[in-house]
């Protein structure tokens, strides 16, 4: 067993005698569990204990049990996957998928009880931006099985015998989740004015000891003969980016790597950032391989010679018996992942539905000048906190998609025409709960018909959202909007559900699509001002000026 999770079930043992010796003589309800979306579930969950208990107790404790609930649901996966081995291959998959989300809710777990356990009642704001993160991907995570195992065709019986402690394990999150934001997230101090704080810098290198150990592109070539001597992340001033080490991938064999997976591979485990990126430098060539960046490959830093002349490809689908989770081409989870200059395609096509090109759950995660080309669900940014500036993104039905803290940047949006009877929808939204910090943010980008499209021989009706989950939250600012879009700007999912407690947002957006006399009627949907709007730029959204610097990569942290 991990020496941290050892350190767990030490502390979660005591935590439960001090609860149990402290309720003895405890009053009939607990009133911290107002706060929480599950009332009635959190006083089930919660002892009660003597009147001097509060909402920072209760909140410590929540996350504690959360722990201990999300190792006994991992075990739990663990052991249909063993008793159970006549399932079927989407079933295995969607389970498989489960393991692998719970594994990283034990980690997200963890951090989160370690930080609140030893802080005082107070938190400074990018600590608790980290932690109110972390509980809000658990939640994410736990949807996410879900949703799997709902798509799958397992038995009924696996079905209901994973589901119960699903939905019991979700509102203890939940429940988690609210008490922390309710204790220790203060309101962020909100900059509403309309120039761009951050780097407005070209992204440039700077390698171990200023040598340059191979042969660059002539556009990176230049880049690194830009560069002076070397000098460490902490300046930033210069959007320098420190390099710690270096490998090349070239199909010809004549460097390190003919693979991306090997070089991948062969980076460190763990490294926090401060010795600088791990560069693996991919030179041009098309990649037929699937590539998933683990959560112990921390801070790689992955760089083509350019969209169309780097590029990754695959073709898993739903269809074909892949979970949407799995479907994709590439996937990350390691934090502080950046990349540039590379192309990712799915090209399973229209008609196989379902099938990502990127899969991203990397906190502090960054795509600068890349391209995500597919149809159904391109672009799955999945969880924790993301940047993507200077990308085209290729699409049809939700093909932004996912419940990240996620800000598009100077992006192109390009629809693609899709299949017959289908509509176009950007966005598919995943926030699920009110309390989570998530949304999709679509700021200075433009929103145009790709050449399929244009020269497509019917209508199709394209949308900017649509609500995926129940809070879904999507805001389009500052952006250009060709005539191809909706005048009712947004669409419905299914009925009516989510139209009133979902968030939509426009704000001065430009062009013939974004006229917003005609939009929808719904509650959720909002013209903002500039104070709203402010809420959802990069400084604010993704507190990007305490993250995004050392990357490198430019980006505006106030309105353009």
């Amino acid at each position: 067993m991990d020496s941290n999770y050892k350190l767990f079930f030490s502390l979660f043992t005591v935590s439960l005698t001090l609860i149990s010796l402290s309720s003895a003589a405890a009053p009939p309800s607990n009133p911290v569990c107002a706060y929480t979306p599950y009332p009635s579930f959190c006083r089930s969950v919660l002892p009660d204990t003597n009147s001097s208990a509060n909402v920072y107790d209760y909140g410590r404790l929540s996350v504690l049990k959360s722990l201990s609930s999300a190792s006994t649901f991992l075990s739990l996966i663990d052991n249909y996957l063993r008793i159970f081995p006549s399932l079927t291959h989407t079933g295995v998959a969607a389970l498989e998928d489960c393991r692998f989300l719970a594994s990283l809710n034990m980690d997200f777990l963890l951090t989160s009880f370690q930080t609140v356990n030893s802080s005082a009642n107070a938190m400074p704001v990018f600590e608790a931006d980290d932690v109110q993160t972390l509980l809000s991907a658990i939640l994410t995570n736990t949807q996410t099985c879900l949703d799997g195992l709902q798509a799958t065709a397992s038995p009924w019986s696996l079905k209901n015998g994973i589901f119960t402690p699903l939905a019991n394990n979700t509102k203890l999150y939940s429940v988690s989740l609210a008490l922390f934001t309710k204790g220790w997230v203060t309101k962020k101090k909100m900059r509403t004015g309309t120039t761009g704080t951050g780097t407005g810098h070209k992204f440039q290198l700077n390698f171990p000891n200023g040598k340059l150990p191979f042969n660059l592109s002539h556009r990176h070539q230049a880049i690194f003969n830009s560069v002076g001597k070397r000098k460490l992340l902490q300046t930033g001033d210069d959007g320098q980016v420190l390099v710690s080490d270096l490998v090349v991938v070239s199909q010809d064999g004549s460097n390190n790597f003919t693979t991306i997976r090997d070089a991948v591979a062969a980076a460190p485990v763990n490294s926090d950032g401060s010795d600088g990126y791990f560069l693996i430098y991919v030179t041009a060539g098309v990649y037929e391989e699937y590539v998933a960046i683990a959560k112990n490959k921390k801070y790689l830093l992955m760089i083509g010679d350019g969209i169309n002349q780097t590029i990754i490809t695959g073709n898993r689908s739903f269809v074909d018996g892949s979970t949407t989770f799995n479907s994709s081409t590439f996937s990350v989870v390691g934090e502080g992942f950046v990349a540039v200059d590379i192309t990712f395609r799915n090209t399973a096509g229209a008609i196989k539905h379902q099938a990502v090109a990127v899969r991203n759950g990397a906190d502090f995660s960054t795509f600068y000048s890349c391209s995500f080309e597919a149809y159904q669900d391109t672009l799955y940014v999945h969880s924790l906190r993301q940047f993507y500036r200077e990308c085209d993104i290729y699409g049809t039905v939700d093909f932004i998609f996912g419940n990240a803290a996620a800000t598009f940047q100077n992006c192109n949006m390009y629809l693609r025409l899709p299949l017959k009877g289908q509509f176009i929808a950007v966005t598919a939204q995943g926030r699920t709960d009110p309390n989570q910090n998530t949304g999709i943010s679509i700021h200075n980008c433009t929103i145009k018909a790709a050449d399929d499209l244009a020269l497509g021989n019917f209508a199709v009706e394209t949308y900017l959202g649509r609500p995926w989950k129940l809070y879904s939250r999507t805001i389009y600012m500052q952006s250009f909007m060709d005539s191809l879009i909706h005048p009712l700007g947004w669409h419905e999912w299914d009925g009516d559900f989510a139209l009133n407690t979902s968030y939509y947002a426009e704000f001065k957006n430009m062009g013939p699509g974004s006229d917003t006399s005609g939009r929808v009627n719904w509650s959720g949907y909002h013209i903002i001002n500039a104070t709203d709007a402010a809420n959802f730029t990069v400084t604010n959204f993704l507190l990007g000026d305490e993250w995004l610097p050392q990357n490198g990569v430019p980006y505006t942290g106030g309105f353009v």
